[in-house]
């Protein structure tokens, strides 16, 4: 599939050998727990697909980052859902090293480390109940001299056993005595961070989605991101980048999944003529969307336009997934079902994407809100 085939291309121009490494390894051993999906993903430079060139990185826009994602997605459902963690992590970082000032010569210095040492970043954000408060953190912190005392825990966290860096979501005192939102950079090597089996489908198994405990851990104050007189807006804006980057692309490795069968359809000449084509459009049109938003972000859109133009995206495209992957294996008929789970597999491989926030209920009514003219404030 010609589109398909652009997104390798892309992949293979920032990664060179990734989409064949991964495809020449079983589709059931790319997908099982421990699979070798991630470490092929640093291997092959990975990490440094959104890190910009002054540090080391290929510094990729939008449009061709949701494309690598969609090649990766083909391949493997898992991979493509956890380095979207790593990947809208240093987004939405990198984004506040732009400006001068915005963050600490320790969080500088860490940033500086990701490509040379292969740093993964994992995110402890909100995931996992679509309902939920996006940006309310799960872990306490507990002021001491010299930083805080984190304890909590995120579950799931992709990333979970190969992460060297958990981005924690944590509330501190602010000057005026009340709650205050920060970002807490957690080292994986910290005392009392630890990891425990949570994960238990076998869908997406590879993304190591399991629970990181944080007991009593220390972060030192330079290793926290918070707002200051200087800079009220400082947290807004990471907030913001990082969620544009997220959905744009953890939607684009779900595409990923589907248009790789919408694919085999073709190759195939499964069914008729009609029905191939109807099928084909249906997967172009979704994913059309989702690079309109991301060429609209890359362009300079930002604030409630781009969160409504990749939310509107995501949905679409949501709706598209469940319709062109059970068209595709109904097309690939009864003796491919039965030869091998991987199709099947894959195809439900690509439904994930409505459990991740924000879920239908809680964008409805701002979105409502933003159509009619007005403010669109998630929660």
């Amino acid at each position: 599939m010609r589109s398909l085939d652009e997104a390798r291309a892309v992949c293979e121009r920032y990664h060179p050998g990734l989409v064949k490494a991964l495809a020449e390894i079983p589709y059931a051993e790319r997908e099982r727990p421990g699979g070798p999906g991630i470490a092929l993903f640093r291997e092959y430079g990975g990490v440094g697909l959104l890190v910009p060139a002054e540090y080391g990185g290929h510094g990729a826009g939008p449009l061709d980052a949701v494309r690598v994602q969609r090649a990766l997605g083909a391949l493997s459902p898992s991979l493509a859902a956890a380095v979207t963690m790593h990947h809208f992590t240093v987004a939405m970082l990198f984004a506040l090293a732009a400006d001068g000032g915005r963050l600490s010569p320790a969080q500088l210095d860490l940033l500086h480390r990701v490509v040379p040492d292969q740093l993964l970043l994992a995110s402890g954000w909100a995931e996992g109940r679509t309902q939920q408060n996006i940006l309310a953190p799960s872990v306490t912190a507990r002021p001491v001299p010299g930083g805080y005392r984190l304890s909590g825990a995120k579950k799931p966290c992709s990333l979970a056993s190969s992460m060297n860096l958990l981005t924690a979501s944590i509330s501190v005192p602010g000057e005026d005595g009340g709650p205050e939102l920060a970002l807490a950079l957690v080292p994986a090597t910290s005392e009392g961070l630890s990891v425990h089996p949570f994960w238990g489908n076998d869908l997406l198994a590879a993304a190591e989605s399991d629970e990181v405990r944080l007991e009593d851990v220390f972060v030192p104050e330079e290793l926290v991101v918070r707002t200051s007189a200087e800079d009220p807006g400082r947290l807004d804006d990471l907030q913001t980048a990082g969620f544009i980057w997220f959905e744009m692309l953890v939607s684009a490795g779900y595409a990923g999944a589907a248009a790789s069968l919408v694919e085999l359809v073709l190759e195939r000449d499964r069914g008729a003529a009609s029905e191939r084509a109807a099928l084909a459009v249906a997967c172009e049109a979704g994913f059309a969307l989702l690079e309109g938003a991301a060429r609209a972000v890359a362009a300079g859109e930002e604030g409630e336009a781009a969160v409504a133009g990749v939310l509107v995206a995501r949905y679409a495209l949501q709706d598209s997934l469940a319709r062109t992957t059970d068209q595709a294996l109904e097309l690939l008929g009864g003796i491919d079902f039965i030869r091998s789970s991987d199709h099947v597999r894959q195809a439900a491989s690509a439904r994930p994407l409505a459990f991740h926030p924000p879920g239908r209920g809680a964008a409805a009514e701002p979105l409502l809100a933003y159509f009619g003219g007005g403010a669109l404030e998630l929660s």
